[in-house]
Formats: structure tokens, C-alpha cells, sequence
């Protein structure tokens, strides 16, 4: 039950998913996985070292 002088607080990323457009969220994503496979190669490189 919510109270009328209770603010639902929100975070800037669920901000972003309610207000941005659809331009602007497929950008950032794409981005987001580009950084993401990166840090994945980089994981899967430094443990193939380590066997090494």
C-alpha cells in the first residue's frame, strides 16, 4: 500500500529504460556489449596465461 507522501525514489538506470528513445537505448547497449565482450576476451586470455 502506498501513502500519497511517499516518493517512489528511482535510479538513473531505470530512469534511462522508462524515458529514453529507442535510438538512444540501442546505442548504448551496443556499447555496453562491445565493453563487455572485450572484458570477456581479456578474462579468457589472462586464465589462458595463467595455464600457460
Amino acid at each position: 500500500m502506498k501513502f500519497e507522501s511517499e516518493k517512489e525514489s528511482s535510479s538513473p538506470f531505470a530512469d534511462f529504460i522508462r524515458n529514453a528513445k529507442s535510438e538512444e537505448k540501442k546505442r548504448v547497449y551496443s556499447e555496453v556489449l562491445t565493453e563487455a565482450t572485450k572484458k570477456q576476451i581479456e578474462v579468457m586470455l589472462a586464465a589462458r596465461e595463467k595455464k600457460a
